[in-house]
């Protein structure tokens, strides 16, 4: 799947949250990309290497749960230029995925057949991702509204309250044997594209 351009980091070391020369136009936070384009991007170091892996078997888990259908908004550090603001490297990634149920499941044989796809601590550890889930079909359009204003507002500033721009990924299959790919190359390198 392709997607649209990453922007560089501003000078405050985060994605801009909007197009500066134009801010209402539709080119904004969250920004559409590829899976691939955010492996080649923000695949530039070790520890950041191990990120990316760890996220592709999230994915991977999810995919095998079944859940295929959907997206994530990527955010934190990992977006950052944090090796610059804080003079160190990202620990981990922010994730929400917002999905489809997969067929034949409702939201408890999903969670009772697949609890440590739910387990935050133990997503964290084993795969270096803080993650949050979003059913699509199990919230009110009212309840979804929500959920989404309140990721944007946490996502879209530090917590200095310097405004700042996120990415959104399919969560379909499709792109993710590149992608691995990539990452597996780029780690054999010692990190590099």
């Amino acid at each position: 799947m392709s997607g649209g351009i990453i922007p560089g980091w501003n000078s405050q070391g985060v994605l801009p949250p909007v197009d500066t020369s134009n801010p209402v136009s539709l080119d904004r936070s969250p920004y559409v990309v590829s899976l691939d384009d955010f492996v080649l991007r923000f695949g530039t170091s070790s520890e950041r290497l191990n990120i990316l892996d760890g996220i592709l078997s999230f994915r991977s888990a999810l995919h095998e749960a079944g859940i295929v259908r959907g997206f994530q908004w990527l955010d934190g550090s990992f977006l950052e230029n944090i090796e610059s603001l804080e003079s160190r490297p990202p620990r981990d990634i922010d994730v929400v995925t917002f999905y489809y149920l997969p067929l034949n499941h409702t939201q408890v044989t999903l969670l009772s057949s697949n609890p440590q796809l739910f387990d935050r601590d133990l997503i964290k550890t084993s795969y270096h991702v803080d993650a949050y889930f979003i059913d699509l079909m199990g919230n009110i359009p009212e309840e979804l509204i929500s959920n989404s204003a309140y990721w944007y507002s946490v996502w879209s500033h530090r917590r200095n309250s310097i405004w700042k721009g996120y990415l959104q990924i399919d969560l379909s299959q499709t792109d993710d044997h590149i992608a691995r790919d990539n990452v597996d190359k780029m780690m054999s390198r010692g990190g590099t594209p």
